[in-house]
């Protein structure tokens, strides 16, 4: 699979889309600055959403409304984030796609998108605001696991540009 994943590499580098993301050397940075600031939106609302339901914040608003406001700018910003990471990947394919580190960054975000479904369509089922029992183990246990996923996959996006790939 790897030699698989290292010819559509070499293939994708030798690409005229490719090749003019290489030539022209603003667009890179412009695209990483537009995906920090896609990073720094989901972080943002992932952070105000898991106060929420771990009761720190915002108790006298339903969750069911804070997840109204702030689960579509997740959505939002990780659109953002996969348009801009596609155009960095087709830039240098191999330094994500052969990269063990980015690897594991897409699974930790394939968990952190699976629990935000699952925790918003929970939400949506009881839009009073997540009576007692749902809340009382749901909402603090997807509230830590969360946050510990999207720093995880903050801190493995970090690491990605030090990870050495062979």
């Amino acid at each position: 699979m790897l030699r698989s994943v290292a010819a559509f590499c070499s293939w994708l580098e030798l690409t005229a889309p490719s090749r003019m993301l290489q030539r022209i050397e603003w667009i890179v940075p412009a695209v990483q600055t537009v995906h920090i600031l896609g990073i720094a939106a989901v972080m943002g609302a992932t952070l105000f959403l898991n106060l929420r339901l771990l009761g720190l914040t915002g108790r006298d608003v339903p969750v069911s409304r804070v997840s109204a406001r702030f689960v579509p700018v997740v959505w939002t910003a990780l659109v953002i984030l996969l348009l801009t990471g596609l155009v960095m990947i087709a830039a240098e394919p191999a330094r994500s796609l052969l990269n063990p580190v980015f690897q594991l960054k897409m699974l930790l975000l394939l968990g952190a998108v699976t629990l935000t479904l699952l925790t918003a369509r929970a939400i949506r089922g009881t839009p009073e605001g997540w009576a007692a029992t749902r809340a009382r183990w749901f909402a603090p246990a997807s509230a830590i696991v969360s946050s510990a996923l999207w720093v995880a996959i903050l801190c493995a996006g970090r690491w990605i540009a030090y990870a050495r790939v062979h």
